[in-house]
């Protein structure tokens, strides 16, 4: 891809009313059976449009064919029970009730690889496939089988390199791993994290991201930052790591966040997938509003590795807000690659 400052976003989409509950984070479908496949399909459908015609240059599925990032992958796997079920602390953040590891988990069958080869069917557009990272995921979970954090992430390291790479022979142009736990668990990201996303990605030739960023626009995530001061230095913990790593593309949340922006001095030389829209808020940002978010990060990285993206998800959002922050994206890359292509001039 050639676009200077191309846009992206990070993950979720709201779905649309018939498919699900509105503003609500991983809501039950109202479709069941074959009806629940063709209305998933219609509202990927509608996702890649609306991202085609609002100005986004990487288009994703929005994730319309999944409930939640993390569960709807591991549904398809064997070895974890959904039926004996036991609450843990998500993140150190909130409880839930979740799934557990109950012998060896493997991957019968490819699970989001027919979506992907739907999604190729609709734009010309390069595309993007978000994938759970291996230490979210084992952060979802209740393990009763591995009894050892890093021994079931590279377990799942491995099972997602192979779904990573059948998305990747589907046409998909960037495979994403979602890693909020990196913000939280700092001794196991630098003991094997990095190590078990590098597995996951292991012989890919298609773009790979990792995406670390603060949690959705909900009350658990925003009452935690709450706690975290004027400054939030999380990333310092990964960022130099990351930077030494086969990774690609980090994605930051930036907009609204008190990140220090020269944190991303820290990934120098890697692509920089920047959040300059707030998915924690109903306020749709103006196009110079993210325009000046992204130029403020180009004294720490090239324009030709800034990706102009949003802080995570967009799911909990009225689809209204959701697609007029879209617009507002690629307004705001547009006023700054109209800037520089006239200073450069």
């Amino acid at each position: 891809m050639h676009t200077l400052l191309p846009t992206s976003i990070v993950g979720s989409l709201p779905k649309p009313s018939w498919l699900s509950q509105p503003e609500t984070l991983w809501s039950p479908w109202k479709l069941d059976g074959d009806a629940l496949t063709e209305g998933t399909r219609d509202a990927l459908r509608i996702a890649a449009h609306e991202q085609s015609r609002r100005g986004i240059d990487v288009i994703s599925d929005g994730e319309q064919t999944r409930q939640h990032f993390v569960t709807t992958f591991i549904e398809h796997l064997s070895g974890v029970d959904f039926e004996n079920r036991e609450t843990v602390r998500i993140r150190n953040r909130y409880d839930a009730s979740v799934p557990t590891v109950v012998g060896t988990v493997s991957r019968e069958h490819p699970v989001f690889v027919a979506d992907a080869q739907f999604l190729r069917q609709q734009t010309d557009q390069p595309i993007k496939w978000a994938l759970p990272g291996p230490m979210t995921m084992i952060d979802t979970l209740s393990d009763q089988h591995y009894k050892s954090r890093e021994k079931l992430a590279f377990e799942f390291a491995r099972i997602l390199n192979q779904e990573a790479k059948e998305l990747e022979a589907a046409g998909v142009d960037v495979i994403q791993f979602d890693e909020p736990a990196f913000n939280v668990f700092f001794d196991d990201v630098k003991d094997w994290g990095v190590a078990a996303l590098e597995r996951a990605a292991e012989g890919l030739r298609a773009e790979t991201v990792v995406h670390i960023c603060y949690g959705y626009g909900i009350k658990a995530n925003t009452d935690w930052k709450a706690t975290l001061g004027s400054q939030w230095r999380q990333y310092e913990q990964s960022f130099p790591l990351l930077q030494r790593s086969s990774i690609d593309t980090i994605s930051l949340e930036s907009q609204n966040s008190h990140v220090p922006m020269d944190l991303i001095e820290l990934i120098r030389g890697k692509k920089v997938m920047l959040g300059a829209i707030d998915v924690a808020s109903d306020v749709v940002e103006t196009p110079q509003q993210v325009a000046d978010t992204l130029r403020r990060a180009l004294e720490f990285v090239d324009a030709d590795k800034l990706v102009a993206s949003t802080n995570c998800g967009m799911a909990p959002l009225r689809r209204d807000v959701a697609l007029g922050k879209l617009s507002a994206l690629s307004a705001g890359a547009a006023l700054l690659r109209d800037e520089l292509s006239s200073a450069a001039c």
